[in-house]
């Protein structure tokens, strides 16, 4: 189970966005592992795309130019920012016990180091 999953609000740790703040749009999963690898966070490690003039795709043909676009972040330069405390924090889990319709099933439920608080 991935730490950090789409739609969280992320603190960047390291590089020349460091201290800046984003939500995750998508994670991107090892295709062996199945492990987190890399994301990309709204606003974060922007870079340009120099766009030819497509033509060929009917009416709706693309403009040319210089494009600026979210780029993908390492998963280790990022972390979960706490929303109690307002700072980054690691994330672990706490296992709960549901009964549902007489049926006990455990559930992973993700837990903010800093303020042991649920996610």
């Amino acid at each position: 189970m991935a730490k950090i999953h789409k739609e969280d609000v992320v603190v960047v740790l390291s590089g020349r966005d460091k201290g800046k703040e984003g939500r995750v749009l998508e994670v991107i999963k090892d295709k062996a592992t199945g492990k987190p690898v890399k994301l990309i966070v709204e606003g974060i490690n922007f870079t340009t795309r120099h766009t030819k003039l497509q033509q060929n795709q009917g009416r709706q043909g693309t403009t040319g130019g210089i494009e600026t676009k979210e780029s993908t972040i390492a998963y280790s330069n990022v972390a979960l920012k706490d929303k109690t405390l307002g700072r980054a924090t690691r994330v672990g889990y706490r296992e709960e016990v549901r009964e549902v319709s007489g049926v006990k099933k455990m559930r992973r439920v993700r837990v903010a180091k800093a303020s042991e608080k649920d996610i």
